[in-house]
């Protein structure tokens, strides 16, 4: 069984001043060097320029906004990513996060709660219940988050 590995972040301002992905969100391979973190587009492939060598295009990321795909989609078919936010209709909004070997939806925020306190399953309500959407992020959506 294989599954899709893949990582999203947003841009740093430093990884081209003039480049119109200043803070944008990219996604691909996720490379770590040096202290610095770096993502590796998957629609880019490494180009021969000639017998001297190849180039390939890193975009420098804030290492803060890394996210990895869960391997799911919501009921709309788009990606769901961790520290996305989901709605399922319940009272709160939910948090995608990462714990104990399980993807899961996670509204502890909205309770005063540890993180991870009140959670559930992603897999379950992604998949068989198909009731999950991809409403926005932590990251450019935090109004979302309030209670």
């Amino acid at each position: 069984m294989s599954r899709e590995i893949l990582f999203k972040a947003k841009t740093t301002k430093k990884d081209n001043p003039k480049h119109e992905f200043n803070e944008k969100w990219v996604e691909g391979n996720l490379i770590l060097c040096r202290g610095k973190a770096y993502i590796h587009p998957i629609s880019n492939k490494i180009r021969t320029t000639g017998e001297i060598g190849r180039i390939i295009v890193l975009h420098e990321v804030i290492p803060n906004t890394i996210c990895q795909y869960t391997g799911l989609t919501d009921k709309n078919g788009k990606k769901i990513w961790e520290n996305d936010i989901c709605d399922r209709k319940e009272k709160y909004p939910e948090i995608v996060t990462y714990n104990k070997g399980d993807w899961q939806l996670d509204y502890s925020y909205a309770l005063g709660k540890e993180k991870h306190f009140c959670a559930c399953n992603l897999g379950f309500y992604a998949c068989e219940r198909e009731c999950v959407e991809v409403i926005g992020n932590v990251f450019d959506n935090p109004e979302l988050l309030e209670v």
